[in-house]
Parts: structure tokens; C-alpha cells; sequence
């Protein structure tokens, strides 16, 4: 951020007053009253990414009002999305009252009045656009105001990671090329949620199948992690683990079954190499992230009918002398609903081209 101000030097009986000022000059024209005792602490770092404002704030308990009369005075009335990092606030917009989570967010229009309610010390980052750049009638951008946003709501699993990322770093790491390509990322996935919460069921499907696209390209990068888990999965991608195995509900299979399948499919292929010096048995299963022999052994025979042994033997006795096949091997076509994934082989190779 290019500007920090803070009430740390300004006296104890100003920093209510100054705190105002610096909030309606930073923001919008607001109302700002402390709810706990003592010296008021607050802190603003400010700064810009293209055409959006970016804003971090930490303060005290307070709560925000902007009315009427200040609307009428405030020469922009942008649209504002609120990212909450720690704490809870309490928001109110046209008849709407939603309790904002951390690890949630909240889109509001700053030409109504509205009001947020800190009950304890917070941090949030406060993105402002100009409204025009959205694209979406005023309809829609009604619709979507005032609903707390987490990361199991379709493209809010993207949308938090990314904002907060944005919010996180400084306004001089990007050149203005990138800043203002950055600014309208930022635009046209904040319409895309506006059009998502407008008209559910299609673009927050579209939301889920670009999400599940990531989560197999991150299985597909990972797999001789041997710490890859459901719950790594979920925290890279700053979802919840219950809701990365509802991406997969009628998919025929599970998170931790589609690690197993894939690493296994990844062995195979590998003993089937041939060459002057074959790995051996023990460094392939390793190498795809299982730790244990005999559980790789039991895990290749259920899925193949044969041994990682008699497997590699049966390849190599199908290539044959000058390549002629001397007779086909065991395999094991494993149905995956809707992905369209007919059998294990071929659902690799859709996964490799995921992590293009």
C-alpha cells in the first residue's frame, strides 16, 4: 500500500475526530462511532491497482453509518466489496441484515445508505470500482448486495483467495500494464459473482467445474507428495474440506480414491518402461508418494489383478522380441460419472492436459 495513517501519534481526546476525517477521505463520506472504552486505536493502509481503490483496515470495535445526507454529498459513490480477515461485522443494506464472517465478503452499493457494525477489533480489506465498469444492470447489482459471500459459494472460493492476495501485496509491485490488467480481473469476476447471485445455477456452475479444473490439476502436479490429503487440497485452494468432496459427489469416485488411482496409474506406466536399467519396484512406488511396500503391492493388485512384479513382466513379454506382442496385460477401466472419463488411462490424460 502507497499511504498508511494511523491514530498511534495523534492524541487520545482527537483520534475519534481524526479517525472520521481519515475514513471519509480514504472511503466514502461515513460516520464512524467507537463502541469500547478507552483510547481508540485505528489503522488505514491505502493505495491503488489500476482504477480500483484498495484498502486495509484494522480498528477497534466501532460501527459505520452512511446516510442520506452524506450521499447527497459525496461527489462518487462507487461500488465497494468488503473482504473480512478477522473479526465479525455486522452489515445493513436495504432491508438486509447479514452477519460477515472471517473468510467472507460482502458486495454493497455506497449510493444507499448502509451501516456495519464491528462488535470487536477487525481487519477488512475495502475494494472500490467505479459502478460503471461492472456491465450489469442495476437490477442485478441489487440482488447480488448484502449477502455474506464465503468460500463454499460457487466463485467465492476463488474470489477471496485472490482479493486478499491483491489486497496483501504493495500497489509498487505491479507496472501500471499489469495493475490495470489486475484491476480487470478483479472486475469481471466481481460481475461474474454479481450475475452468479442474480441468476443462480448456471454461472455458479460454471464457478464449480472451473474450480474442480484446479483441484485436478493440483492432484495431477502433486502426486509424489505423500502428505497429498483432502485437507492439503482444501487449504491450498482456501476451501473447505467439506466442500471439495462435494465437488466431487456424483462423480464415482472420492478425493482420496482419485490420489490413489492416479499415483497407481503413474507406477504402471513407469514399470512398464523398458530399458538397460529398470527401476526397481520399491523406488517407483516411492517415487509416486507411497511409503509403504506392502501396501502399494496389496493397493497395484486390487486395482490391475497382478503383482507391480508380474505386471512389469507381463509388459515386457508383450512388447516381445522385435516388439511383436506376445500377449495383452491386465487392465482395469474404472468408470468416472460426469467427468466423462471412460477408464483410468485415459483419465490421466485428461488430467495432464488440466495442468497445461
Amino acid at each position: 500500500m502507497s499511504l498508511v495513517l494511523t491514530t498511534a501519534t495523534v492524541p487520545d481526546l482527537d483520534r475519534v475526530s481524526y479517525w472520521n476525517e481519515v475514513m471519509s477521505r480514504t472511503l466514502v463520506p461515513m460516520t464512524v462511532t467507537p463502541l469500547g472504552e478507552g483510547p481508540f486505536e485505528g489503522r488505514i493502509a491505502t493505495g491503488r491497482v489500476g482504477y480500483l481503490q484498495v484498502a486495509t483496515v484494522e480498528a477497534d470495535a466501532e460501527r459505520v453509518s452512511r446516510t442520506p445526507a452524506l450521499i447527497a454529498d459525496s461527489p462518487d459513490t462507487p461500488v465497494a466489496v468488503g473482504v473480512q480477515v478477522s473479526g465479525t461485522a455486522f452489515f445493513v443494506q436495504g432491508g438486509r441484515r447479514v452477519e460477515v464472517g472471517e473468510g467472507e465478503l460482502v458486495v454493497y452499493d455506497t449510493a444507499r445508505p448502509y451501516s456495519f457494525h464491528y462488535p470487536q477489533r477487525f481487519a477488512t480489506h475495502v475494494f472500490q470500482l467505479p459502478r460503471r465498469a461492472l456491465g450489469v444492470s442495476d437490477d442485478e447489482f441489487r440482488r447480488a448486495t448484502g449477502h455474506a459471500i464465503g468460500t463454499e459459494d460457487g466463485l467465492g472460493a476463488m474470489l477471496f483467495p485472490f482479493l486478499d492476495r491483491l489486497a496483501s501485496s504493495s500497489a509498487d509491485d505491479y507496472q501500471p500494464a499489469v495493475a490495470n490488467r489486475l484491476a480487470g480481473n478483479v472486475v469481471e469476476l466481481l460481475a461474474t459473482l454479481i450475475t452468479e447471485r442474480s441468476h443462480p445455477g448456471g454461472a455458479e456452475a460454471a464457478a464449480r467445474g472451473h474450480l474442480m479444473r484446479r483441484v485436478l490439476a493440483h492432484i495431477n502436479g502433486n502426486l509424489g507428495d505423500p502428505d497429498l490429503s483432502p485437507e492439503r487440497i482444501a487449504q491450498e485452494h482456501r476451501i473447505s474440506v467439506r466442500y471439495l468432496h462435494r465437488l466431487f459427489e456424483g462423480e464415482g469416485t472420492t478425493v482420496s480414491r482419485l490420489i490413489r488411482q492416479r499415483r497407481l496409474e503413474e507406477c504402471g506406466r513407469e514399470l512398464a518402461r523398458r530399458g538397460r536399467t529398470a527401476p526397481t519396484v520399491s523406488a517407483v512406488a516411492q517415487r509416486w508418494g507411497f511409503l509403504n511396500p506392502a501396501h502399494f503391492s496389496r493397493a497395484f493388485r486390487a486395482q490391475y489383478g497382478v503383482s507391480p512384479r508380474e505386471w512389469r513382466n507381463l509388459r515386457t513379454a508383450w512388447d516381445g522380441p522385435g516388439g511383436s506382442p506376445a500377449a495383452p496385460p491386465a487392465r482395469t477401466e474404472v468408470p468416472y460419472g460426469s467427468l466423462g472419463m471412460p477408464g483410468a488411462p485415459r483419465y490421466g490424460a485428461d488430467l495432464a492436459a488440466a495442468g497445461q
